[in-house]
Order: C-alpha cells, then structure tokens, then sequence
C-alpha cells in the first residue's frame, strides 16, 4: 500500500477532488492513505494561541488605545477653548449696547479695579460696571465652566476681568477679560478681549486692556 506525507493544506485539497472517505480506514487499495497528515493538520486547527503572542496583541492594544485617548483628550480641549473664545468674542457686542446705553462701562462710581492687571474678583465685585450686565454675566459664566471652572461669579478657572475706576458722573472707559486656554498657542496662555477691539491669543491683561 501506498503512504505519501502531504501538506495539510494540500489535503483539504485532495479531499475535496477526490474520493477519499475520512471515515472507516483503511482506505482502499490504490488510493493514498492520508490518515497521518490528517491528524495532524486537525491536531494544528485546535492548537491556541502562546502567551507571548496573547502579549504582544495586549501591548498593540494598549498602544493605539493610548494614541486613540491623546487625541480624544486633545479635541475635548480644543472643543473647550472655542466655547471660552466664542463667548469672549460676544461679549464686545454686548459690552457695545450696554456702552451707548449708560455712556460708559459703569452706571455711576466703580472702584473694582485697584490695578488694571485684572482679578476674578473684579468680575462680580458689587458696584455699577458692565461686568455685571446680565449677558455679560452669563458669557463670563460659560467661559469659565468651559476652561473648568464652576461658573460662579467669581470664576474659578483663572478668568479675571478689568476695569478702569470712575468717580461719578465720570463712567469707566476701559475694560478687558482674559480667559487661560487649554490647548495653548505657542508663546500664548490664553484669549483676551478688550474694549478697544482686540480678541486675540495673549498672556494676560496689562493696563486695562489686553497686552
């Protein structure tokens, strides 16, 4: 009787131009008998994977996972600072109206800003200033829960706000707000906006107005 050793791959082959029955060996006289390679080739399709081979498949996985979280974290960012700048950018607006209806940032005496250099707590101090206009408020409250902050009105998230000081019937003329971003430009912190119309990438307040 004739034995020939075949590449199981081979035999799938085989079997399936010939006609050979895998059941009830032995086969018959003339026909190669593939019994041996068979068993093996059935012996391989049930083998599992090595643990290294699990290894490396976990390591690859955590990689692009990694890869996959940075940039998840990088758009969230992103995301976050265009929300801050939007609603700087729509507080000039409404700084506008508010300035033509009291001719001036302030309705009466402020004194909210020792410094020009801006303070979160000049954002909500308790006297006559545009900071304290409902819209602007709001804006103020977006921008900061957006950089992470709580939204309060004294914000949270490094936003501070300035305004220049009056003593009535003098109105404030100056203002500016700077918010820090997360995904920072280079050489930059953050945005600012001002009442002489910038609204820019900047690192901070000086002077009442953005630097």
């Amino acid at each position: 009787m004739l034995r020939i050793d075949y590449h199981p791959y081979d035999i799938i082959k085989y079997i399936k131009t010939s006609r050979i029955s895998l059941i009830g060996w032995p086969a018959p006289k003339g026909e190669i008998i593939i019994r041996r390679n068979y068993k093996l080739f059935m012996k391989n399709l049930k083998k599992g994977f090595t643990l290294i081979e699990l290894l490396v498949v976990v390591a690859i996985i955590g990689i692009l996972a990694s890869v996959v979280l940075a940039s998840l974290n990088t758009a969230r960012a992103k995301g976050a600072d265009a929300a801050a700048k939007a609603n700087l950018d729509n507080m000039r607006a409404q700084a506008a109206i508010y300035y033509d209806t009291n001719n001036g940032y302030s309705t009466g005496a402020t004194s909210v800003v020792a410094a020009l250099t801006g303070t979160a707590a000049a954002c909500a101090a308790a006297t006559n200033h545009v900071f304290l206009d409902a819209t602007m408020a709001a804006a103020i409250s977006a921008a900061d829960k957006a950089e992470g902050g709580t939204g309060a009105s004294t914000p949270t998230s490094g936003l501070v706000c300035a305004i220049d000081a009056a003593t009535s019937p003098a109105k404030s003329s100056l203002w500016a707000i700077y918010v820090p971003l997360k995904n920072n430009a280079a050489g930059m912190t953050g945005w600012c906006v001002d009442s002489t119309g910038a609204s820019k990438n900047d690192t901070g307040i000086a002077a009442g107005a953005c630097n």
